[in-house]
């Protein structure tokens, strides 16, 4: 990888914090009673509700939310892998340098990793992915079902799509400008360089290669070289 530990260490924040800040306006807290409304929605859309998979493609794979009991890389089709997901100013960005978060918008395919959780435990472990996922309603990239191929088994799996009609919806920008964005942005959980470089890496660690990190990882790189290095 071009992206380096080096690189994440330029931008660290200088705060950091777990606190949940109030929400936007237009938005208010999810509290468990959503959750446990979202999942009845999606569980009764399955034959086998002991059976529940999720497919990460993001921070998940590397940060998974609950428990699982068994993983698995697989290609869900109608859907990519995008930073399409903004603005984020809290965690990972800043009002100055805002940043952008993936999330999965259509067309195309995407490979990433599913996870089956503990068939005794599938509503206490979906709140707990949903209040890491969607700690605010309405959600810009609300839960749903997507069909998994790993190998020859085929499976549904939850996951986290853009609603391009929620307002946090960014498209149209070129690869350039979405590193420019990557190699700036620190909020009080970290930068979106670090975000970038932990997502490529265990990407890349199961034998998931995504043309397109790959290449912002280069190109986020050289602008963390150009603006902490140029001097040395």
């Amino acid at each position: 990888m071009r992206l380096t530990e080096r690189h994440v260490a330029y931008l660290r924040p200088t705060e950091t914090s777990e606190d949940m800040p109030a929400p936007p306006e237009g938005m208010h807290a999810a509290t468990e009673e959503d959750h446990r409304a979202t999942i009845a929605r999606l569980i009764a859309q399955v034959e086998d509700p002991g059976e529940i998979w999720f497919f990460a493609y993001g921070s998940l794979i590397w940060k998974p939310a609950c428990d699982f009991v068994e993983m698995r890389t697989g290609l869900i089709r109608g859907w990519h892998r995008a930073f399409c997901l903004g603005w984020n100013n809290r965690w990972r960005g800043s009002d100055d340098n805002p940043g952008l978060m993936l999330a999965l918008d259509r067309g195309g395919s995407c490979k990433g990793v599913a996870y089956r959780l503990p068939p005794d435990r599938v509503e206490d472990n979906l709140i707990k992915l949903f209040e890491r996922e969607m700690a605010w309603l309405p959600s810009a990239f609300p839960p749903r079902w997507v069909n998994v191929q790993s190998g020859e088994q085929r499976m549904k799996a939850i996951t986290f799509c853009i609603d391009r009609h929620s307002g946090r919806y960014v498209s149209g920008l070129s690869e350039a400008q979405v590193a420019d964005v990557l190699a700036r942005a620190v909020g009080s959980r970290g930068s979106m360089a670090e975000y970038l470089f932990a997502t490529v890496d265990h990407l890349e660690r199961m034998h998931i290669h995504d043309p397109h990190l790959w290449r912002l990882q280069h190109l986020v790189a050289d602008r963390i070289e150009a603006a902490y290095e140029a001097d040395r």
